[in-house]
């Protein structure tokens, strides 16, 4: 593939003009025909010198690449992903790139895949230095609940960051690679679906300048009962000091002196620390290394699950290896506490609820996801006290997912 930035190129209309070109052909000519900009993801190749000690033994880099054609058909310029999941056939690009391509309609939109989502570079470059607001993603994402479902991750990086994504998943339901859609801070529009081979088309018209969420005049009232409560109990909290690097807590036990003990669980292979969620209303603490996790709930009913309040900070390695700070509220896969963290879909158990955590990262992606494999969006999300929060009254569908979910992009 050569070069957008050195070579100007239409391969529908000049389709000889370089060997081995059939699919960007292929492609060129789909956004002539339809009119408008495709953004695709395929395998290129990259002839290298035997100088280069990186250089593959056959002279050639292969790239994990997303090419973007205008509406005219030119190749306006392509991007080799970055951040590598366990693919073997292929390289590195050696420099990061930071693919952005501009349009008529609505302005500049950036471009990176699948597990770039989770790093700094280019992903948090693109949006902070680089002031994109539309985001194109294609991806290949198998669905790991409770915390990184593909819609739930999508869903939660357009809130985090406060822009649009279009993303684009393989929908292989065997391999568990299903969930694409297109999402902005407020609303999504999502195809998720584990039975059916058929993928399906999502059009959708959205803001040229996405939202942030904000908090919502019908739920007012109830945000401001918890929102007293959440001041008093973050004001009144002995077990935090906060020493010049990070916030110190002792043992979530002597904060839930009326509580049960916290135990421990796997979720997502990372040991959590976790509560069990009881009653009809309460508030919990729980605490892991410089992390203490809070929740404020009422339930309009009970139901015969078991939900729990667990945290989680530390280095996650497994499938990856990423700094992670976590608190999360799941429904459990039953009864028993070793079942919390386990992959479930379905949730009866509904909760107005407000969460938070004193998070020493900025970069905190919210996670909302409810039975059926459905998106919620909060009624409002942001810092207050140092701590971020999430608050959410008036479920429509049983809790699956509530969650904090930051990244310390320096400590990888």
């Amino acid at each position: 593939m050569p070069s957008p930035q050195l070579v100007r190129w239409n391969p529908c209309l000049e389709p000889h003009r370089f060997a081995d070109t059939e699919v960007l052909q292929r492609l060129s000519c789909m956004a002539i025909k339809g009119e408008m900009f495709l953004v695709a993801n395929l395998g290129t190749k990259q002839p290298c010198l035997s100088s280069d000690p990186r250089c593959p033994h056959d002279g050639y880099y292969q790239f994990n690449t997303d090419v973007v054609f205008s509406s005219n058909g030119t190749l306006v310029d392509r991007y080799r992903k970055h951040n590598l999941y366990f693919e073997a056939a292929f390289d590195t690009p050696l420099q990061v790139d930071h693919i952005t391509f501009d349009t008529p309609f609505a302005g500049k939109f950036g471009v990176f895949t699948c597990f770039d989502i989770l790093f700094f570079d280019p992903a948090v470059t693109l949006i902070r230095d680089l002031e994109v607001k539309h985001i194109v993603y294609p991806t290949a994402w198998m669905n790991q609940l409770p915390l990184l479902a593909a819609i739930e991750i999508q869903k939660g990086f357009a809130m985090a960051f406060g822009v649009n994504v279009l993303a684009a998943n393989i929908h292989h339901p065997s391999l568990g690679m299903t969930g694409s859609g297109i999402h902005t801070p407020l609303k999504s529009f999502w195809y998720h679906n584990m039975v059916s081979p058929k993928g399906q088309l999502i059009i959708s018209q959205l803001p040229q300048n996405p939202s942030c969420l904000v908090g919502t005049e019908k739920a007012k009232g109830k945000m401001d009962s918890f929102h007293s409560k959440f001041l008093k109990m973050v004001s009144s909290d002995p077990y935090c000091e906060k020493d010049a690097q990070e916030v110190h807590c002792e043992e979530a036990s002597k904060w839930n002196t009326n509580g049960p003990p916290p135990f421990h669980s796997e979720m997502m292979y990372d040991n959590f620390t976790l509560v069990p969620v009881e009653g009809k209303e309460g508030h919990l603490r729980v605490c892991s290394n410089n992390l203490c996790c809070y929740l404020l709930y009422e339930r309009p009913a009970l139901s015969q699950e078991l939900y729990a309040l667990g945290v989680f900070s530390g280095l996650h390695t497994v499938h990856g290896t990423y700094s992670i700070q976590v608190c999360a509220l799941v429904k459990c896969g039953g009864l028993g506490f070793d079942t919390c963290g386990q992959e479930i879909t379905e949730a009866t158990g509904l909760f107005d609820f407000y969460l938070w955590g004193n998070f020493s990262t900025s970069y905190i992606f919210p996670l909302f996801l409810t039975s059926g494999m459905t998106l919620q969006t909060p009624d409002q999300l942001g810092w207050e006290n140092e701590h971020y929060f999430l608050r959410k009254t008036g479920l429509s569908s049983g809790l699956v997912t509530a969650a904090l979910y930051g990244r310390l992009y320096e400590r990888t």
